[in-house]
């Protein structure tokens, strides 16, 4: 049985997971949970699967927790809070397998505590490896931990790989649904409700614009970068409207190996938390398996970076590297919010990370703090071309 703790329990891969470990609770035991402000959902997961420790993202918020926990309160639980809260969840000595989902750069510190502390580190959030991928990579090889990806499309590289030598990789194929706006004619009225009406997966909102944006693959391009260490020209972005090719390898002899499975994030997870066991969880969970006479014609396209200009941003930051990752993450956080905000335009978020990443001199290698002033700064300069 393995001890799991979960950084960003009530966000969507958080619920998924928990999910996963309840159908299977002969292979996990929940030890620790970090929660951002969803103070209900938190107190039903703790009544659930008793961990030893809670972190809120929020010291107001622990007497409302105490309270919704009356009269059931796990007797040795321990409420911490804030970023030293979600450190001490990360480093629980009792997490062997820590799953990483902290939306934004706040999930960087406690993904690097589980990785310092040797464990199983299941990455589901870009912003640790997007920046800080030489840090992380380099302390998972000094420290002994193990880096598994959650992302569906990393995922699918991961399984694609094994069994094959890293030499005869040619390129890495990562594949997307195109998002809402892969057709559509005129982007300048794209509307907040229109954005947030992804065709196939259900994710929150900050991660839902990425897809409509397509920074999320942008974004993926620097993980899979650090990840299996295949620089930026080899690395390929294919749309995939039908999302059942979750993402593909390329060999030096043109053989192309595919990991395909139904859209749902909790088949990634589960690989993720048991690997290199497969949990079968159409038994448990009722997972559909596909039937591919039925799907009958899987279609890929290539990007259009014109209409997608923030895949150029992201191809360009990982090109000029160092700080500059961190940068276009932060910026693109900032314009992200201002437009769920309805601050700003659709049109206009790859034009505000475009004008900070500009303004940008690039650290070459920078250490955490300096990655964190990387992220602070560029924080500050969108806010400012925002006039907030």
């Amino acid at each position: 049985m393995r001890g799991l703790a979960l950084l960003g329990s009530t966000g969507s891969v958080g619920v998924s997971a928990l999910d996963v470990a309840a159908a299977f609770p002969e292979s996990f035991r929940v030890v620790a949970l970090a929660a951002g402000r969803n103070v209900g959902l938190l107190a039903e997961q703790i009544r659930r699967f008793r961990p030893e420790l809670v972190s809120l993202q929020r010291a107001e918020d622990r007497q409302e927790l105490r309270q919704r926990l009356a009269g059931d309160c796990p007797e040795r639980l321990q409420i911490l809070c804030g970023a030293e809260g979600a450190e001490a969840v990360a480093a629980h000595e009792g997490a062997e397998v820590v799953l990483s989902a902290m939306v934004g750069a706040v999930g960087l510190r406690p993904t690097l505590a589980a990785i310092r502390r040797g464990a199983t580190v299941a990455v589901a959030n870009k912003e640790p490896l997007v920046l800080a991928g030489r840090l992380c990579v380099a302390e998972a090889r000094r420290c002994g931990a193990t880096l598994l990806p959650v992302d569906s499309e990393h995922c699918a590289i991961y399984q694609s790989l094994r069994g094959h030598r890293t030499e005869d990789v040619h390129r890495l194929l990562l594949t997307g649904s195109g998002g809402p706006f892969r057709t559509t004619a005129d982007l300048d009225g794209v509307t907040l409700e229109q954005a947030l009406k992804h065709p196939t997966w259900s994710m929150g909102p900050k991660i839902t614009v990425d897809s409509a944006t397509l920074m999320n693959k942008g974004l993926e391009v620097i993980e899979a970068h650090w990840l299996f260490g295949v620089p930026a020209a080899r690395i390929q972005i294919l749309i995939h409207p039908e999302s059942i090719v979750h993402s593909m390898v390329e060999y030096v002899d043109g053989s192309i190996v595919a990991q395909m499975g139904p859209p749902d994030m909790r088949l990634p997870i589960a690989y993720a938390l048991a690997a290199p066991e497969r949990l079968p969880l159409g038994l448990r969970l009722a997972l559909p398996r596909l039937d591919l006479a039925r799907i009958a014609r899987l279609t890929f396209e290539e990007p259009s970076f014109e209409r997608f200009p923030c895949l150029g941003l992201a191809y360009r930051a990982l090109e000029l590297g160092g700080s500059a990752p961190a940068v276009l993450n932060a910026a693109n956080e900032v314009a992200v919010e201002a437009f769920l905000q309805q601050r700003v335009r659709y049109r206009e978020i790859p034009e505000l990370i475009e004008s900070t990443l500009a303004r940008h001199t690039p650290v070459a290698e920078p250490d955490l703090e300096a990655l964190l002033e990387a992220d602070r700064w560029a924080r500050e300069a969108t806010r400012a071309t925002l006039g907030l």
